[in-house]
């Protein structure tokens, strides 16, 4: 096995980082992971990644620790820490460049690959260089590769556990400059940097009263039924520790609404951070004091061959929510009202295209503002597509895509407004719906009205939350998203 640089061995090169050294190499470490995202966007063909940025980069140490990560896709980058240690159990060798999408080793759900490259120097793994992007289609049994009726994993693509394969990397050759310019004092920095965001992390932990805080939410089926799938959540605040754990939660379901554990913790990271201080950095101090608990074979921890492909975009949504919830009780000031709440996940396609879009809606108000509109919330972080890119890249045309106006709830602080966008076919194709909030509308908080409950609609007669349908050209699909709650009477 490569031998690996553990920084922890560093530790006297630490003790000689002065807080203007650590603050100019955290800097550097984060404009390597902001530069590798720049590139895979410029270099990318699908507007998938060009325009709306469904993608993630990061740079991890030798032993699998978050160091850096660009202002990407939250579920994306909370789950990374899984992949690189399946990588790690690969016996990386120095050149190698690891593929992997297997939402049971690393991955989040199929059309998000990942590729997985280790850094190194002189024969020893420096560290690791991981990008992730949402893929178009990846082989699921309708275009786009998220079936809203499956019921299996192999119905929804090809899986691909880590696979090895040549090639070498931006972030790679960036992070050696850097050793070479630093040498030792780069590694010492990597511990100073995550030691340093643990440690703000714990002291906004301590303003948080002890406690055991509960929530329960649900999702509205799971494209085979629209049965309600309870999510249950305890967050124990304990000191400088917070645990979550999610028993009571339901168990695997048959359809793809099914969240690997990963994603729980993205979602569960995410949380975290949004009600501590934001300008703490990113990396793996911040999962230090988190732990995550979820029953095997639950909802949040399914076993193969679970259908999971909606779990990563819709599931993740309402662990955000439920979370929130909780700790509404233990730091209200803290704590927004309901957003939206997914994702909107639209997918239209044929054999000759794929179109995917996560369509915007409604932020929940904050204790001091109102909430904004027409944004993604919670764990997506993507662009919109262009009217002029979508028109000229697919078979469609934007009959409508504005805001929905008076969709957010009143209140002291008003909730943001929900969009509208609606797509006219012009060839016969295949559109899946995955969505949620369309029966449980966002809730306001202190006294504050509900955000408006989304719709789907094929040519004005309203359809499931969740369906895949074969759709004629000259069909309009519109998609009416929820708005977010309002904050206070």
């Amino acid at each position: 096995m490569t031998d690996e640089i553990d920084p922890g061995d560093r530790a006297d090169d630490a003790e000689a980082l002065d807080a203007v050294d650590l603050e100019i190499l955290r800097n550097q470490l984060e404009s390597v992971a902001e530069e590798m995202g720049q590139v895979l966007i410029r270099g990318a063909y699908s507007p998938n990644i060009t325009e709306r940025r469904d993608c993630s980069t990061a740079l991890f140490d030798a032993t699998g620790r978050m160091i850096a990560q660009a202002e990407h896709i939250p579920v994306h980058l909370g789950a990374m820490p899984e992949a690189v240690a399946a990588v790690r159990d690969c016996d990386p060798q120095p050149g190698d460049v690891f593929a992997l999408n297997d939402p049971f080793t690393g991955g989040t759900h199929l059309p998000d690959v990942t590729l997985v490259a280790p850094i190194s120097h002189e024969g020893d793994i420096l560290g690791y260089t991981v990008s992730r992007a949402h893929h178009a289609d990846v082989g699921g049994m309708s275009p786009g590769s998220m079936p809203a009726g499956a019921r299996d994993i192999q119905q929804e693509g090809l899986r691909l556990p880590p696979v090895r394969r040549a090639a070498n990397d931006r972030g790679a050759r960036r992070l050696l400059e850097l050793y070479e310019e630093h040498g030792d004092r780069l590694l010492a920095a990597f511990d100073a940097v995550i030691d340093y965001s643990r440690s703000r992390l714990e002291s906004e932990l301590r303003e948080i009263p002890d406690g055991e805080y509960r929530a329960t939410d649900a999702l509205e089926g799971d494209g085979v039924t629209d049965a309600a799938i309870p999510i249950e959540v305890a967050v124990r605040v304990d000191g400088t520790s917070v645990e979550v754990d999610f028993t009571g939660t339901a168990g695997q379901v048959a359809g793809n609404v099914n969240a690997p554990l990963p994603v729980a913790k993205s979602a569960v990271y995410f949380v975290i951070r949004c009600v501590t201080d934001p300008d703490i950095p990113p990396n793996h101090g911040c999962y230090e004091p988190v732990t995550v608990y979820a029953p095997a074979g639950s909802l949040l921890d399914p076993k193969p061959p679970a259908a999971v492909v909606g779990g990563n975009v819709e599931t993740s949504q309402r662990v955000t929510d439920v979370v929130f919830a909780a700790l509404a009780d233990a730091a209200p000031e803290r704590v927004p009202a309901q957003g939206q709440g997914t994702m909107n996940n639209l997918i239209v396609g044929s054999s000759a295209f794929v179109y995917y879009e996560t369509i915007g809606g409604g932020a929940g108000a904050n204790p001091d503002s109102d909430g904004l509109s027409g944004v993604q919330v919670g764990m997506t972080n993507t662009r919109n597509t262009p009217v002029e890119a979508l028109e000229a890249a697919y078979p469609l045309r934007v009959e409508e895509y504005a805001l929905r106006t008076g969709s957010g709830g009143d209140g002291q602080f008003r909730g943001g407004d929900g969009l509208v966008r609606a797509l006219r076919m012009e060839t016969d194709a295949t559109v899946s719906l995955l969505t949620e909030r369309r029966s449980r509308a966002p809730s306001g908080v202190a006294g504050g009205d509900d955000g408006a409950s989304g719709r789907n609609a094929i040519d004005g007669e309203e359809v499931p939350a969740k369906m895949t349908r074969e759709i004629d050209a000259g069909t309009t699909v519109r998609v009416e998203t929820p708005g977010g709650g309002g904050y206070g009477e």
